[in-house]
C-alpha cells in the first residue's frame, strides 16, 4: 500500500514533499528551540527529508545528467579507430552490459539498504580494506571525471573565442563555473537543471551531425570512412578507442549514491532501462553518423569536426552540459568526503553553519585538484582512456561481477539456477580485467608518445590546444 501511495501522489519530478511528521511537530515555532539537542533533531529530521526526494523519473533525469556527456564527445573518433562494424558491436554491446551490472549494483543496495555510496559496498565484499580501497577509487574516479570537464571547457571556450586568451585563464573559468553549479548538495535540486542538461547534448550532436552531413555533401566526395579498423591501427589505439567507449558507460559509479536518495529504491531498475536504452541509441548514432560523414578526419571531441563556425555554435549549445554534467560528479564525492567525515554529525546534513563552510571548503578543494588534473594531462581522449581503464573498469565490470557472486548470488555458482548467471559475471569480471590492464598501459604509451612527438602543448601553459 505504501508504495502505490508513493506512485499515485509522484509529481512531475517524481517526489514527495517532506510531511510535517518529518520535519517536527505543527506546534513548535519556526526557530525557537528549548536546548541544543532539540536543535539537532529538528536538523536532522529536516536533513533526512530533504534527502530522500529523489522518484525513479528524478533519477532518470539525473542519471542522465551524469552519464550523458563527454562519452558521446569521444564515440565518433573510437568509430574511426575501430571500424563502423566493430564500433558499433562495442557500443551496443558495452552499453547492454553496463545496463546488467547496475541492475547487480541496485540489487546489492536493495539487498543492503546501509550503503550510501560504492566504498560502502566495498566493505561488504573486503571489509576494511575493500572500504579503504574502493573509496579512494571512486575519489580519484569521480575527481578524474570533474577534471575532464574541467578541460572540455576550456576547450570549448578556445574554440568560441579563437584563442582569445590564455588558455590557463580559461581553465580557470571553467573550474569556477564547474565549482559554482556543485554547491546545491541534494541530487533532486540538480535534477531540474537535468532538462536544460540534456537539451543542451542532444542538440550539439544534432547539430554536429546535420552540419557534417551537409559538408560531406557539399565537397561532393565520398567519405573514407570504412567498416573495418583503420590500417596499421596499433594495440595502443585501438584500446585508447575502447576505453573511450567504456567511458561513456560509467553511469554504475554514482548509482549508490543516487539511489540512497529514493523515496522508493526499489524502482530504480526503470531508471536504468530508460537511461541504458537512451545512451545506446544516442552514442551507437552519434559514432556512427558523424564518422560516416567526417570518415578518418574525425576529431575528438567530436564537435571539432563540425568546421569552424558550425563547431563554435556546437559548443556554445553544449556548454550547459559540459558543466552541469561535470559538477554533479564533484557533487558526489564531496557526499561521499563529507558524510563519512561528519558521519555521526547533524554537519552531515549541510543545513548548519558549520555544515555549509565545511562543505564549500571541501567543493573548492575538490576543484581546485581537478582543474589540476585537467592541466596535467591536457588532451581529451587519453584523459578519458586513463580514467577508464583505472577505475571504470572496477566500477562498471569486475566490482558487480565480484558483487554477484559473493552478495547476490544464491546457491552453489554451479547450481543450474545459477550456472547461466556465473559464466556471463564471470566474462564480465574478465572483460573488466582486460580493460583495466590493456587500457592502462595503451594510455600511458599513448601520453608518452604524444610527448615525445610533441603533437600536444605542454601542462599548466597557455599555449592553445590544436
Amino acid at each position: 500500500m505504501a508504495d502505490g501511495k508513493y506512485e499515485k501522489n509522484e509529481k512531475l519530478f517524481g517526489s514527495d514533499p517532506p510531511s510535517e511528521q518529518d520535519i517536527g511537530s505543527s506546534t513548535e515555532v519556526v526557530g525557537q528551540v528549548s536546548d541544543i539537542s532539540g536543535f539537532e533533531q529538528q536538523k536532522e529530521a529536516l536533513g533526512n527529508a530533504h534527502f530522500k526526494r529523489l522518484g525513479w523519473k528524478r533519477l532518470t533525469v539525473v542519471l542522465i545528467v551524469e552519464a550523458i556527456a563527454l562519452g558521446s564527445l569521444s564515440m565518433p573518433a573510437a568509430f574511426a579507430t575501430l571500424g563502423m562494424v566493430a564500433g558499433t558491436i562495442l557500443s551496443v554491446g558495452l552499453g547492454l552490459i553496463a545496463i546488467y551490472t547496475s541492475y547487480v549494483v541496485g540489487q546489492v543496495k536493495l539487498k543492503f539498504p546501509e550503503v550510501q555510496h560504492y566504498a560502502d559496498a566495498g566493505r561488504l565484499i573486503m571489509g576494511k580494506f575493500g572500504y579503504e580501497l574502493i573509496g579512494a577509487m571512486f575519489v580519484l574516479q569521480l575527481t578524474f571525471l570533474v577534471g575532464s570537464h574541467c578541460l572540455t571547457g576550456t576547450i570549448a571556450f578556445l574554440n568560441i573565442t579563437n584563442n582569445g586568451t590564455c588558455s590557463l585563464v580559461f581553465g580557470i573559468v571553467s573550474a569556477i563555473i564547474l565549482l559554482l553549479l556543485a554547491i546545491p548538495p541534494s541530487f533532486a535540486e540538480v535534477a531540474i537543471l537535468g532538462y536544460i542538461d540534456f537539451v543542451s547534448i542532444m542538440s550539439a550532436i544534432f547539430i554536429t551531425i546535420i552540419a557534417t552531413g551537409i559538408q560531406r555533401t557539399d565537397a561532393g566526395v565520398a567519405s573514407d570512412w570504412s567498416a573495418w579498423p583503420e590500417e596499421n591501427v596499433t594495440f595502443t589505439k585501438a584500446f585508447i578507442a575502447i576505453t573511450n567507449i567504456v567511458f561513456a558507460y560509467s553511469f554504475a559509479i554514482c548509482q549508490f549514491s543516487f539511489m540512497d536518495e529514493m523515496h522508493t529504491p526499489k524502482h530504480f531498475v526503470k531508471s536504468i532501462w530508460a537511461l541504458g536504452l537512451i545512451e545506446i541509441f544516442i552514442y551507437t548514432l552519434t559514432g556512427a553518423l558523424i564518422y560516416a560523414f567526417v570518415g578518418h578526419g574525425v576529431k575528438s571531441p567530436s564537435l571539432l569536426s563540425a568546421g569552424t563556425l558550425v563547431s563554435k555554435v556546437a559548443f556554445g549549445i553544449a556548454l550547459p552540459v559540459i558543466f552541469i554534467s561535470g559538477s554533479i560528479n564533484g557533487t558526489v564525492v564531496a557526499r561521499y568526503i563529507h558524510g563519512r567525515v561528519y558521519k555521526n554529525s547533524v554537519t552531515r546534513f549541510i543545513n548548519t553553519t558549520k555544515g555549509w563552510t565545511t562543505w564549500l571548503a571541501l567543493i573548492s578543494f575538490i576543484t581546485l585538484i581537478a582543474w589540476v588534473i585537467a592541466e596535467a594531462i591536457p588532451f581529451f581522449s587519453d584523459l578519458l582512456a586513463i580514467s577508464s581503464a583505472l577505475f571504470v573498469s572496477g566500477f562498471t565490470f569486475y566490482f558487480p561481477a565480484i558483487f554477484w557472486f559473493m552478495l547476490i548470488r544464491q546457491g552453489k555458482w554451479y547450481a543450474k539456477e545459477n550456472l547461466f548467471k556465473s559464466i556471463v559475471n564471470a566474462l564480465v569480471f574478465i572483460i573488466g580485467m582486460i580493460v583495466l590492464v590493456g587500457g592502462t598501459y595503451a594510455s600511458i604509451v599513448d601520453i608518452m608518445d604524444q610527448y615525445k612527438e610533441g603533437s600536444v602543448r605542454g601542462a599548466f601553459t597557455c599555449a592553445p590546444f590544436e
